[in-house]
Parts: C-alpha cells; sequence; structure tokens
C-alpha cells in the first residue's frame, strides 16, 4: 500500500516526476521540489521545465537559492563599475536593506564590489540567466473521496485563476474503476489529472514502487501562460523566479532537515526507484511531523554507532542527511 497517506505519497509523486516528466511525451528537463508556493497558496509538487544552457548558466551562481533582495541585486548588476543606487531600480523599500543584499551578494561571489569614498560599487561577475521555461503545479491526494475532492476543485481553481502556474495537475492513485473517480468530480476543466499506480509495485519494496510508467494521463491540463505578447506582469514574473529558485536551492528531499534520521528507528527503504523513509518503530513510513525529537519513541542513534564510525564516519544518521542531500 501507499506509505502514510499523503506525505508518502507526495514523495513518490516528486520521485516519478523526476524520472518521467513530461507525463505521456517526451522528456523535458526539469528540477522537482515540494511544499512551494506564495503565502496565500502552497503546492505539494512544483516542477521547474529549465532551458538546460540557462540552467548551466544558473548553476555558476551555485547550489544555494538566491532570495528576493539577492535576486534584485544579482539580477541587474551593471557590466562595468556603477554606484549600487545608480545600477539598481528603486526596491520600493529602503536602500539599506539593498546594501546588505549588496554585501550578502559580494560575500557569496555573487557580484563584485569596491568602496570609492563614500560609495559601493559593484558590477556583475557574469549575466544572471533566463533558465526557467515553465513551472508546473501538482496537487497530491492518493485517496479521492468526495470531500478531498471539493477542497481541491476549489484550490485549483484559484490556481488556474491566477495562472501563477503554466500547468497544474492533480496527482491520485489509481482505483481500477473503469472510470477513475477523479474524472468524476467537478474539477477545474484546466487541470490535468494523472493517475498514479504506485500501489501495484513489488510487496519485497514495501508494497509500492516507482518508474517511468507508473502513471497515466487521464486529462491534459490546459496552458495557463497567457497569450498575448505581453505577457505576464514584472511582479508576477519575479514572484514566479522566487518560486523556482527556492525549488532550485530546496529540492524535494529536504525532509531529511526537517526530521530525524539520527533516530535508531530512521531508515530509508527502496519504493522501486524511490527511496522513503521507515520508521522501524511505527513499521510504516511516517509524516514529517511525527518524525521529531518530540516522538514518544525517538531514540538516538548509541554513541558507539558513532565513535565506530558505522559505517561511514558520523553514523548511520549522518549516512541518510548525506545520501539525501
Amino acid at each position: 500500500m501507499i506509505p502514510d497517506a499523503e506525505f508518502g505519497y507526495e514523495l513518490l509523486v516528486c520521485r516519478y516526476a523526476e524520472l518521467a516528466w513530461y507525463p505521456g511525451d517526451d522528456p523535458r528537463p526539469a528540477i522537482v521540489s515540494r511544499q512551494l508556493g506564495t503565502r496565500r497558496r502552497r503546492w505539494d509538487t512544483v516542477v521547474i521545465e529549465v532551458d538546460p544552457a540557462g540552467f548551466a548558466g544558473r548553476r555558476a551562481f551555485g547550489d544555494r537559492s538566491l532570495d528576493s533582495d539577492l535576486l534584485h541585486v544579482v539580477r541587474d548588476a551593471p557590466a562595468d563599475w556603477a554606484w549600487y543606487r545608480d545600477a539598481l531600480p528603486d526596491p520600493g523599500y529602503p536602500w539599506r536593506y539593498v546594501r546588505r543584499a549588496v554585501h550578502r551578494a559580494a560575500g557569496r561571489n555573487l557580484i563584485e564590489k569596491r568602496r570609492r569614498g563614500n560609495r559601493i560599487e559593484i558590477r556583475r561577475l557574469r549575466p544572471y540567466p533566463d533558465w526557467v521555461e515553465r513551472i508546473v503545479a501538482i496537487e497530491n491526494k492518493p485517496d479521492l473521496d468526495r470531500s478531498a475532492a471539493d477542497a481541491l476543485a476549489d484550490q485549483l481553481a484559484h490556481d488556474v485563476k491566477t495562472a501563477l502556474a503554466d500547468e497544474v495537475w492533480l496527482a491520485t492513485e489509481a482505483t481500477g474503476d473503469r472510470v477513475e473517480p477523479a474524472l468524476l468530480r467537478e474539477m477545474p476543466v484546466e487541470a490535468g489529472i494523472l493517475t498514479t499506480r504506485f500501489a501495484d509495485g513489488d510487496p519485497a519494496s514495501g508494497g509500492a514502487a516507482v518508474d517511468p510508467a507508473a502513471a497515466t494521463v487521464d486529462w491534459l491540463p490546459s496552458d495557463l501562460a497567457p497569450s498575448g505578447p505581453e505577457g505576464r506582469d514584472p511582479e508576477t514574473a519575479t514572484r514566479r523566479l522566487e518560486i523556482a529558485e527556492r525549488a532550485y536551492g530546496k529540492g524535494w528531499r529536504s525532509y531529511h532537515d526537517t526530521m530525524r534520521p539520527d533516530c535508531r528507528h530512521f531508515e530509508l527503504r527502496r519504493a522501486g526507484r524511490a527511496l522513503v523513509p521507515h520508521c522501524g518503530a511505527k513499521g510504516r513510513c511516517p509524516t514529517d511531523r511525527e518524525c521529531a525529537g518530540s516522538c514518544p519513541e525517538f531514540s538516538p542513534e548509541p554513541p558507539a554507532w558513532r565513535t565506530n564510525g558505522w559505517p561511514i564516519e558520523g553514523g548511520p544518521g549522518k549516512g541518510v542527511q548525506s545520501l539525501l542531500s
């Protein structure tokens, strides 16, 4: 069966997207993240389709994400030395915050800076590339009962209306019915429907398995990108880039930062071509909220595991964190 309701299913969907994006079509280069969005809306899975050449240029800026303040500096840094207040557009907030971002950007080797008298001048090391092609949002609901469908319909309708993403999808586990329930619910027609068959996996791997053939497109989504030549407004374009940057820096395996791999009960189990957390004490995939120091079953790794360097220096918890990172 699918490991823990929605968290485990979310990890399987992320791994599927990593293996086989775009569903039912030729592969597209993409990065995958989870639990991202805006203050008003958070998506379960986010797929950032990238331009390969632009993505290579983005990697030259390092592995960490660029927040909105850093983006303001890096994107507009001039090719030649200039006072930062002349070089950068008015941020709409106090310039002292921009100055802090300039120092942070220089400290990360994203730009160059120098002081000329009382002024701080900047210039770019390299142009910030246009690396994001499309943003796709996926809502995950393995068991789509009527109450869950009603809530999802409202959320997907909001996504379609705002058009922050280029496509929105619903991913749900196949039931085997002649007509899948997801097609009978009142979902926005612009949202795509992806039915997964993770639960048909090898029982030896926990009963759930991911591979490139583990999902079927039951309904194709509409393209939500503006069709006019003017495209999206600058504020929306910037917000999309901020989401893409967070996806770049976070990925979808970042649960190793919020869960407790240093617990003796924590392990990773194979699910086809995926690895999912497993709690030996609970006998299942824990939620990311359950797997915490406050869990009654939490038991730190014995010191001997770490001092003996089993099987790699730092103990198995460190090994899991390193692997997922």
